[in-house]
């Protein structure tokens, strides 16, 4: 299959046209409209700095499923004695910048640059993109941000400055929005941290059955805690 270029005009070819390893196109722009279509099609942006913008949409696809949450006795003790406080949506810029400065294993640098932290900014104040913060005496200690459509959402990043931070935001945030009808988490790739709270693979077109399913679906995401 060929990787396809893409150019000023918003579209997204078929993801069934995804290399094996999930790249299907590159290059265009990180502008709110595209990025919204892109995760409406399966599709999220994901290169290194000096690279062209590469949109990917891998097979299978690693999700949460809220129901299949899985969380340690160590963290349910955690959680009660409430040595984080935990907020949603209060500062997103804060948690994006945060999350672009986190070393992440086998990579020189981040894929978060300048140009990912201002297009995701805008679509934060189009209230498409949330984040949750983890505070610990009035620092923020650990965080995430993604994309909330319809009952679904798209996990971008998290970052964690205390042990146990991050995991303590993705449980509350999974928790609080459970009760709300919320369907599916999105993970994109795999990794040992979100599989040990429960995530797992699934094949992209029941993937895309509840993503195309919630394109049209009121959010429940318009709150804050």
């Amino acid at each position: 299959m060929s990787i396809y270029a893409l150019d000023e005009r918003l579209w997204f070819p078929p993801i069934t046209e995804a290399e094996s390893d999930g790249l299907l196109a590159f290059g265009s722009d990180l502008l709110p409209e595209r990025l919204i279509l892109a995760y409406k099609s399966g599709i999220f942006p994901w290169y290194s700095e000096h690279e062209p913008i590469l949109w990917w949409s891998p097979n299978p696809r690693f999700v949460l499923y809220p129901k299949k949450l899985n969380v340690s006795d160590t963290m349910r003790q955690l959680l009660k004695k409430q040595v984080f406080t935990i907020t949603f949506n209060h500062n997103f810029k804060q948690v994006i910048e945060n999350c672009s400065q986190k070393k992440r294993k086998n990579q020189d640098g981040t894929w978060i640059n300048h140009d990912v932290i201002d297009a995701y900014c805008e679509l934060h104040k189009m209230g498409t993109a949330k984040s949750v913060e983890v505070w610990k005496e009035g620092v923020l200690v650990g965080g995430l941000y993604g994309i909330a459509m319809g009952k679904c959402f798209f996990g971008e990043s998290m970052f964690s400055h205390e042990s146990n931070a991050s995991k303590a935001g993705f449980i509350t945030f999974v928790k609080h929005f459970s009760s709300l009808g919320l369907e599916l988490v999105d993970c994109q790739l795999h990794t040992p941290h979100l599989e040990s709270l429960g995530a797992e693979m699934i094949s992209r077109d029941i993937f895309m059955e509840t993503v195309e399913r919630n394109n049209s679906v009121e959010s429940i995401f318009e709150t804050t805690f």
